[in-house]
This record gives structure tokens, C-alpha cells and sequence, in this order.
């Protein structure tokens, strides 16, 4: 997992070199066009790219820290330890956040921007700006999580009852090779 968190920002300090390359892609592109490239990045939300790359094996770590604190941590010290854990992770993701934000806003001006005002023209810039300004897509959007949870709980209740008993199934013939690896 450090391994993979190294080669994530590894990977981002070298697109941030490319960015600094690529920064006069937009030399020579219209101001009232890069400004429609700006309405379009400010709602595409590339933004946050490189902090979810951070967050994702972070909560890995802690999520796997969990499983490991609860089968291997007396009871008592259960508590603690997951505290003392989340903490450290916490200060890390604060600390390495102000940098990750700085790179990934250079590298979407750099790269992402003379993308768009190369392949788009001005008027395609400005409906796809119409369209990801839309009253209708915010609106849409904030019942895509409803929507989603409205098909898996009709999956569950559908399919629930054929595939609970072959994952409890699963779960057994797994929780036995872990035994057998530990040694139990």
C-alpha cells in the first residue's frame, strides 16, 4: 500500500513537470474562450483527483488497520489504538493535502485546459458549460444516491434470499483458509 501511495505521487510530481510543458497549450487561445474552459473545468470538479488519490489508500490502511486491531488488539486497547491510528493518518492526508491541491490545480490548467480549447470550439464550450450549469443536472444529480439506493434495495430483496446462503457460504470457506494460514 506505501509502495502504491509512492508511485501515486511519484506519477503526480512528473505530471506536474509535464504540466509546466504543456502550460503555453493555452498561449494564443482567446481570453472569452478560456474563460468558457474555466466554466467548464470549475464544474468538472478535476480539482479533487489528486486528495481522493491520497484519501483512497488511506482509508484502505485504516480499514484494513481495523480488521487487524479487532482480531489481533485486546479488547481493551481497541479503542485506543484505532484512535491513535486514525490520528496519525489524519495528520498525514492535512499535511500532504495543501501540496496535492497546488500540483493538481496546475496540472488540469496545464494539460486539461488546452485540451478542451483544442478539441472544443467556442460554441461547444458554451453548451457544454450550459449543460454542466444546468439547474436540471444539479437537480439530477442529487438523486442519483436515491436513485442507486432504490436499485440495490430492489436487488437485495430480489436476489438477497439466493445469494445470502452462498455468501455465508463463501465467508466460511474463507474464514478457514485464514485459520489454516494463521495457523489455527
Amino acid at each position: 500500500m506505501f509502495r502504491t501511495m509512492c508511485v501515486t505521487m511519484a506519477l503526480g510530481a512528473g505530471l506536474g513537470c509535464m504540466a509546466h510543458a504543456n502550460a503555453e497549450g493555452m498561449n494564443g487561445v482567446p481570453p472569452a474562450r478560456q474563460a468558457l474552459v474555466q466554466r467548464v473545468l470549475d464544474k468538472m470538479g478535476l480539482e479533487s483527483v489528486g486528495l481522493q488519490m491520497l484519501q483512497t489508500p488511506v482509508a484502505d490502511m485504516l480499514r484494513q488497520s481495523r480488521v487487524v486491531v479487532q482480531s489481533r488488539v485486546p479488547a481493551d486497547k481497541q479503542e485506543a489504538t484505532m484512535k491513535d491510528i486514525t490520528a496519525e493518518a489524519t495528520k498525514f492526508v492535512e499535511q500532504e493535502a495543501p501540496a496535492l491541491r497546488t500540483s493538481t490545480h496546475a496540472i488540469v490548467q496545464s494539460s486539461v485546459a488546452p485540451l478542451l480549447a483544442q478539441k472544443f470550439s467556442e460554441d461547444e464550450l458554451k453548451q457544454l458549460a450550459g449543460i454542466l450549469e444546468s439547474p436540471v443536472l444539479a437537480k439530477f444529480e442529487t438523486i442519483v444516491p436515491e436513485m442507486k439506493r432504490a436499485v440495490g434495495e430492489s436487488v437485495a430483496r430480489e436476489q438477497g434470499a439466493q445469494i445470502q446462503p452462498k455468501m455465508t457460504v463463501l465467508q466460511n470457506r474463507v474464514g478457514l483458509k485464514l485459520r489454516a494460514a494463521v495457523g489455527q
